[in-house]
């Protein structure tokens, strides 16, 4: 039996080029039961184009071990590469994206124009997802924050990033907090307090841009729920961005992946 080849780049929870004969929504539900890497968080992964190559993989190689099992069953995944991943890879190459919940249901993204305006003096909590894995509290809006975190002259940059950013309503948070000390953190992973004294330290020093809360960004402990915006790929000189569709969309594209985001 003939089947289509399909070039997706893992995302989360490991960096990864891989080849495979399974459509999307069967790669997922593959890698969250259907195999011995067997995963049990969240996996963000993204569909490349067939025709992209870089030499800095060996595509033309992966997609030639893609032969079907003797039982006739696909090839589930040929890895290519799993270093330095989004760094090689054109944004403009990437056509969809594809989120997956633990029990292997998958919603599609389309890309699409970021067009929102920010008011400047928010402060906003990012989830880095690849390379780099921090949770951050910046003064960038959404966009902003992709341009520095690939700036050359940042310490703390990568040449490519992919993120998203956590709804927080931070002064109902810092209101709450003061009400009840004991509250469950919104974040989870990431203590309340943490999170109080790095907010009001942040709004005492105006001059720094931002501060990070954690060390792993604790990307599988937030809902799918408490995604602003949606995600984003950035370079220094473009960005491509996913916007996450409304509750009531997502509830009609996949109702499984509904009840478990």
């Amino acid at each position: 039996m003939k089947y289509d080849s399909h070039l997706y780049q893992i995302l989360s929870p490991n960096p990864a080029l891989v080849a495979s004969q399974l459509e999307p929504h069967s790669f997922a539900k593959h890698y969250t039961s259907g195999s011995t890497r067997y995963h049990s968080g969240k996996i963000i992964f993204a569909e490349i184009e067939l025709r992209f190559r870089h030499p800095f993989f060996n595509i033309d190689d992966g997609l030639a071990a893609l032969v079907p099992h003797r039982d006739g069953r696909p090839k589930a995944t040929r890895f290519i590469s799993s270093y330095r991943v989004l760094e090689h890879i054109d944004l403009s190459t990437i056509q969809r994206l594809y989120l997956t919940s633990a029990e292997g249901f998958a919603i599609t993204l389309e890309p699409a124009p970021y067009e929102k305006e920010h008011q400047a003096g928010y402060l906003r909590i990012f989830v880095e997802i690849t390379p780099l894995k921090m949770l951050v509290l910046s003064r960038c809006n959404f966009p902003e924050f992709g341009h520095q975190i690939t700036d050359p002259n940042f310490s703390k940059s990568a040449p490519k990033q992919f993120y998203t950013q956590v709804e927080l309503n931070i002064d109902d948070f810092l209101k709450d907090f003061e009400e009840r000390p004991t509250m469950q953190s919104p974040i989870g992973g990431l203590h309340p307090g943490k999170l109080r004294d790095a907010i009001l330290e942040m709004r005492t020093r105006p001059e720094k841009l931002g501060k990070g809360l954690s060390l792993a960004s604790m990307f599988d402990n937030i809902s799918y729920r408490t995604i602003r915006h949606g995600f984003m790929f950035a370079s220094q000189n473009e960005t491509k961005y996913f916007p996450i569709p409304s509750d009531e969309e997502i509830k009609e594209m996949n109702p499984r992946f509904w009840r478990t985001m």
